[in-house]
């Protein structure tokens, strides 16, 4: 088949680098106004048989409505768009099309075990949940007032992984932040170390953790406890921590995301090019960015927020 593909930033790059090695991509068009490519040709993407998203935020929405129009199947990096509005036109559009969004913990193997022993009954009822996402080093300062705020940047991916593996929804968020690192942060009105207490509908208690400046490595990681056992994703040989009574991953800690997920980076392209199973649409993207948008409010009005007040 041919695969349009549409950025070649950073993450676009790496979904170049896997499409062009996909035994199923026969061809690669790619588009950037500023950036080449080693793998495809230069060209309109959405003369694919299949389109992937990797641009800027801002142009997600008119993109991906275009795709709906065309009836070309695509998977978009996150967020769908900048706002809930936008994402609730792209939902409409979507009706009755293959539009996938990509939160590629959904194809890690530690987070799919997780699930699969949750829904298994291997955990017994599921009591708490806890959730870590912690960068090593800050993103460049220039980054931060378009990203949205570190809860729909950067926990939009916790949220997401919370509701696929556990099958609940959020009804509740408090979050909390603090500015501990670069004047950047504060000035965009953002903070750079986050945590929040989340209630399920079933009353499971969710924790969240995250940090712009996590000087031991990447760390991403999803702890599920329940009444017969607690399993957790997240914590292998190159998990960023030391105990304080001897016991140390044997390899070097993850430097980044691409390295921490780059497995489950082709595991979801290969699902898009297979048929889309197991991807994240719309409405779920949707569902997570409810949370997120929750949370910002949470921190913003320092108190507890229903994830039904920002549904409107």
């Amino acid at each position: 088949m041919r695969v349009g593909l549409l950025g070649l930033g950073r993450i676009g790059a790496f979904h170049a680098a896997n499409l062009a090695a996909h035994p199923l991509v026969d061809e690669l068009i790619v588009a950037d106004p500023v950036r080449t490519s080693p793998y495809g040709r230069p060209g309109d993407p959405f003369e694919a048989d299949a389109v992937v998203i990797a641009t800027p935020t801002s142009t997600h929405a008119e993109l991906l409505i275009r795709a709906c129009e065309l009836g070309v199947p695509v998977l978009c990096e996150k967020p769908v768009a900048g706002t809930v509005a936008e994402t609730v036109k792209v939902l409409e559009a979507s009706a009755g099309r293959r539009v996938f969004v990509g939160f590629q913990r959904r194809f890690d193997p530690g987070y799919r075990a997780a699930r699969a022993a949750l829904r298994a009954g291997e955990l017994g009822e599921l009591h708490r949940v806890h959730l870590v996402t912690a960068d090593p080093a800050p993103p460049p300062a220039g980054y931060v007032p378009l990203s949205g705020g570190l809860f729909r940047d950067c926990h939009v991916h916790d949220f997401d992984a919370l509701r696929w593996v556990t099958g609940r929804e959020v009804v509740s968020v408090h979050a909390v932040g603090a500015n501990r690192g670069a004047a950047f942060f504060k000035e965009a009105g953002d903070v750079d170390n986050s945590a929040a207490l989340l209630v399920l509908d079933d009353g499971t208690l969710a924790t969240l953790q995250g940090s712009r400046y996590n000087g031991a490595g990447y760390d991403v990681r999803m702890e599920l406890a329940g009444t017969k056992g607690t399993q957790v994703a997240g914590l292998g040989p190159r998990a960023p921590l030391r105990s304080a009574e001897g016991l140390q991953p044997p390899g070097p800690p993850w430097p980044d995301f691409a390295a921490r997920f780059g497995p489950a980076y082709a595991a979801e392209i290969d699902a898009f090019l297979r048929g889309g199973e197991g991807l994240c649409p719309v409405e779920d993207a949707l569902a997570a960015l409810y949370v997120a948008e929750a949370a910002d409010l949470s921190l913003r009005e320092s108190r507890p927020v229903q994830v039904a007040e920002v549904r409107g």
